[in-house]
């Protein structure tokens, strides 16, 4: 198992090795929801934030 820094926080996050692109992880220090963007190398990015539709 591989570890990469936190893009918020700089702390570690630990990463699987079945890693995908587009996946979301949780930074376990900041609780910042991350997203994969690239595999090889792990490169993470904050997850962008879902908005709400509210029906509209």
């Amino acid at each position: 198992m591989a570890a990469t820094a936190c893009p918020e926080c700089e702390g570690s996050v630990e990463l699987a090795e079945s890693l995908t692109q587009n996946e979301i992880l949780e930074c376990p220090d900041c609780l910042s929801e991350l997203e994969v963007v690239t595999t090889n190398p792990p490169v993470l990015a904050l997850a962008p934030e879902m908005a709400e539709d509210w029906g509209e």
